[in-house]
Parts: structure tokens; C-alpha cells; sequence
């Protein structure tokens, strides 16, 4: 009883200082708003996107940084300030063991936070110089004439879009800057634009879908971090929010068996196959190497696709099941033509609809002294 006590204790406080972080009252994110509450899951996504401010400078280029994509939007990161220089490290108790069991798309994530946090930086005049050190990216400020760009202003902006898409192409020129957008030493991009080629693709996301959904580790770790309704996002400020990923919000005690019926291979499959062939492209990013510097360059360019996407109007999102399959990882190499290089990030891109954006923990949560 006193276990249990203390831990509902540490969930009261815990939601109370997150709601104090996006000044909103404490009781707004419990499991229900209380009367005259005004925190709402649109409130809670305007406060952590609104525009970046100069000051406080660490505390907005931190929030800045997590607006970047991550796994299954477990946000494993930790950030530290001191003077000009902000450290990103992992937070590895929010690592996925059943779908990234080398961590590799952790420091992905890690590297797309380091980019957000780069071209942020620019904005408000500062260069920032990003060092790897072991596990974490050491970045150091030094002043220097503001610089606005279109990536930065997409990062408040842009989300992964789970959605359908309306099958138009691509111009030429869009793709020549979706292109250029993932040009990083020692990351290979490859686009596809060709139905054949999709298709291709399409049949590799299959197979890795089903061999994940026959997993009992791989479900188990994904349901840990649906969040079925808005309460629950709002009360942690993390995972995949079923509005967010298309699919509609519901009661946990419905969502969850419902989930178990209508949440099955075929369907699944169904529905990637008629999202890739709906994509004006797919594009893959590859490693030379298999290291934790390799899978920062890789989190880099592929945040830079996001951004660039958003910025010439396009939607995307990612389809990584060929490379999360450990044993269908080299035969989608081969099928590209890789060699020796990793297939880290798989993405599909197109014209589609808005979907609600997944939230942030503010940067009180994510920063130590």
C-alpha cells in the first residue's frame, strides 16, 4: 500500500510540474479536466510549438530540438546547458529493446534533435558546432549574424502524417531539394519515384510489418506507448496519439480489446500497401557503418528531409519496417543495391491532410544541471 501511495504521489507531481512547465493549472492534466480547467491537447501543442523567442535561449532552442522526430516519440534524450555549450545525451530508459535493440535508431533520433537545434540556433544568431563525444553530441554556440531559413521555420510546423496521400507527383524541382536537403559525409540517399519501385518497397514494408506483428515483444512495446485518448497524451506528454497516427480517440478500456480486432496483420498490411502506392516517393537513408556517429549523420539528413518536405508543402512519414527486421535488413540492401552500407530510415512522401501533432515534454523534464 505504501509502494502504490507513493507512486500515485509521484504521478500527481509529476503531471502537476509538467502543467506548471506549459503554465496551464495542475488539475487540468489529471486522468479528467477539472471543472474550469483550461488545459486541452490543442493547447498543449499550440504552447510547445509556438514561435521560438530568443530568451530564455537554452530553455527555447531545448524546446526547439525536441520538436524533432523520434521512434515511436519516446523523446529518449537528455539535455544540459552550461554557458555556450548544450549537451544531448540518451535517456535510455525510454529506449525501444523489441524494435531498436542496438539503439541505433535511438541516436537517429538524437541526430534529428541535434539538427532542429542547429538550424534554431542560426535563427537567433548563434553558429552552432556539434562534436560527438562517446554517446552524446556536445554543441557549442558562438555568436554570429542571425540567419533565417526555411527548415527552421518548418520545425514548429512539421509532423510525421500517417495518412493516405492524394497520388500527385512530385516536380522535378522539388525532388532536386528534397535530394540536397539529405546530402551528409557518409550518408547515401536513395529516391524512388517510379510506381515499380515503390511497389518494390511496398512489399518489403509488408513483410516486415507482418513479421512485427507476429511478434509478441514488438506489440507489446508498441501498446505500451499508444496513448488511446487525449487524457493520456496529455498525461505524459509522449508516445503515439491515436488521433495523430489517424485512428480515432477512445476510452483505454474500449481501445485496448477493440485494438486486439480490428488491429490485424492483413489490415495493417492493406493499409500500407494503399499509403505507399498513394506516395509520390519513397526515399531511404543509408550508413556507411553501423556506429553511433553514423546514426547521428543519418538522424541529421533525415530531419533535414522532414523539414524540407514541410516546407515545399508536403507530408511524409516514415516506413521502417524493412530495416527494423534485423533479418530483412540485408535483403532490402541488396534489393537497393547497398553493399555493405545499412538502410537506417525508410520514409514515403506526398500531398495530404493535416493530422493532429503528437506532443512534447517541456524542457524542465528533458534538462539537467
Amino acid at each position: 500500500m505504501l509502494r502504490k501511495g507513493m507512486e500515485r504521489a509521484f504521478v500527481v507531481h509529476r503531471r502537476q510540474f509538467i502543467a506548471a512547465a506549459l503554465g496551464f493549472p495542475a488539475a487540468a492534466i489529471g486522468g479528467f479536466p477539472a471543472a474550469g480547467a483550461t488545459m486541452t491537447y490543442d493547447a498543449a501543442v499550440t504552447t510547445s510549438r509556438a514561435p521560438l523567442q530568443a530568451v530564455p535561449r537554452d530553455r527555447e532552442l531545448v524546446r526547439f530540438a525536441t520538436l524533432a522526430a523520434n521512434s515511436h516519440n519516446t523523446q529518449p534524450w537528455v539535455f544540459s546547458a552550461h554557458g555556450n555549450e548544450i549537451t544531448i545525451a540518451p535517456d535510455f530508459s525510454r529506449r525501444c529493446p523489441a524494435v531498436d535493440p542496438d539503439d541505433h535508431h535511438l541516436f537517429v533520433s538524437l541526430g534529428c534533435a541535434a539538427e532542429n537545434l542547429i538550424l534554431a540556433a542560426s535563427t537567433l544568431g548563434w553558429r552552432a558546432d556539434p562534436v560527438i563525444d562517446g554517446d552524446r553530441i556536445v554543441i557549442t554556440l558562438e555568436e554570429t549574424p542571425p540567419a533565417a531559413s526555411a527548415l527552421a521555420a518548418a520545425i514548429p510546423v512539421r509532423q510525421c502524417t500517417r495518412a493516405t496521400f492524394d497520388g500527385r507527383p512530385a516536380p522535378p524541382e522539388t525532388l532536386r531539394r528534397l535530394e540536397n536537403a539529405c546530402l551528409e559525409p557518409d550518408v547515401t540517399t536513395i529516391l524512388l519515384t517510379e510506381h515499380a519501385a515503390i511497389a518494390k518497397v511496398a512489399d518489403y514494408v509488408l513483410e516486415g510489418n507482418a513479421a512485427q506483428m507476429r511478434d509478441g515483444a514488438f506489440m507489446r512495446e508498441l501498446v505500451n506507448w499508444i496513448r488511446f485518448n487525449e487524457t493520456e497524451a496529455l498525461a505524459s506528454m509522449d508516445g503515439l496519439f491515436s488521433l495523430a497516427s489517424g485512428n480515432p480517440s477512445l476510452p483505454s478500456w474500449l481501445a485496448r480489446p477493440l485494438m486486439k480486432l480490428f488491429f490485424t496483420e492483413s489490415g495493417e498490411n492493406k493499409k500500407y500497401r494503399e499509403q505507399l502506392v498513394s506516395s509520390a516517393g519513397v526515399v531511404v537513408l543509408a550508413a556507411y557503418r553501423s556506429d553511433t556517429p553514423h546514426g547521428i549523420a543519418v538522424g541529421r539528413a533525415c530531419q533535414r528531409f522532414g523539414l524540407q518536405a514541410t516546407a515545399l508543402g508536403l507530408k511524409y512519414a516514415f516506413v521502417n519496417q524493412p530495416v527494423e527486421v534485423a533479418a530483412l535488413r540485408p535483403q532490402f540492401a541488396a534489393s537497393l543495391g547497398l553493399g555493405e552500407r545499412r538502410p537506417d530510415i525508410v520514409m514515403r512522401f506526398g500531398y495530404g491532410p493535416d493530422l493532429p501533432k503528437s506532443l512534447r515534454r517541456p524542457p524542465e523534464l528533458v534538462m539537467r544541471s
